[in-house]
């Protein structure tokens, strides 16, 4: 005659513990993962809109130079398509809407009888890493110490904005000073960071004519350094 075997309560007791145990940790992985896809895709989010309002800054630079020309405008429209079409390689890189436009901010003038400014040059592989927001290998990027240079073979352009000499970056946070220096003249410009963008940093209208050379819309050799 068969007897049946029961569980002692002991047992049964660790038995439902260890599968609650398996439960929680399935449930906690799956929240682990779901946060983590949320922070990226607000960062993702965060360089898109500022790539959106570069974008449309430099559109709308353009739409003004159209409506009143003077002898340079040809050069500064020229060179600002360049400048759009480099937005644009970064907006694909981030995995951003490519072309998407948002015109949040005016535009400063340029001053008249510019030379003939020069285009921006497609990004190399390295530049492209840093536009999808992945520093480059060396980059210290937002963690590095106060007077560490940051963003190593960067080129520096303008992102449209008006106001008083300011940056965006997309790995600095609102309120960092970068020191950006010009090495083809060696002038510098030191600014706050204030908003977002898709690049390690895009200086705005004044701070580019602080450090710019005349009629050119692109800083090829920059050093970018984090003082404070």
């Amino acid at each position: 005659m068969s007897r049946r075997r029961t569980l002692g309560t002991r047992k049964k007791i660790a038995l439902l513990t260890g599968a609650a145990v398996v439960a929680g940790g399935g449930a906690f992985a799956l929240a682990a993962t779901s946060n983590a896809a949320s922070v990226q895709n607000a960062q993702t989010s965060t360089v898109c809109k500022g790539l959106a309002t570069a974008l449309g800054n430099n559109e709308r630079f353009i739409a003004d130079q159209r409506a009143a020309p003077d002898a340079q405008s040809a050069a500064r429209i020229t060179n600002r398509e360049a400048v759009i079409a480099q937005i644009k390689v970064q907006q694909e890189a981030s995995g951003c809407e490519v072309g998407e436009s948002a015109q949040d901010s005016q535009t400063a003038p340029q001053p008249g009888g510019s030379a003939p400014a020069e285009a921006a040059p497609a990004p190399s592989a390295a530049d492209q890493s840093d536009q999808a927001g992945t520093p480059p290998a060396g980059d210290a990027g937002g963690g590095a110490a106060q007077g560490q240079q940051v963003c190593a073979g960067s080129t520096v352009t303008l992102s449209g904005e008006g106001g008083a000499p300011a940056a965006s970056s997309d790995r600095f946070p609102a309120g960092t000073k970068l020191k950006v220096t010009n090495l083809d003249n060696n002038k510098s410009t030191t600014v706050e960071v204030t908003s977002v963008s898709g690049s390690c940093v895009l200086l705005n209208d004044a701070a580019f004519e602080q450090v710019r050379e005349p009629g050119k819309f692109l800083i090829r050799k920059a050093r970018i350094e984090k003082v404070g």
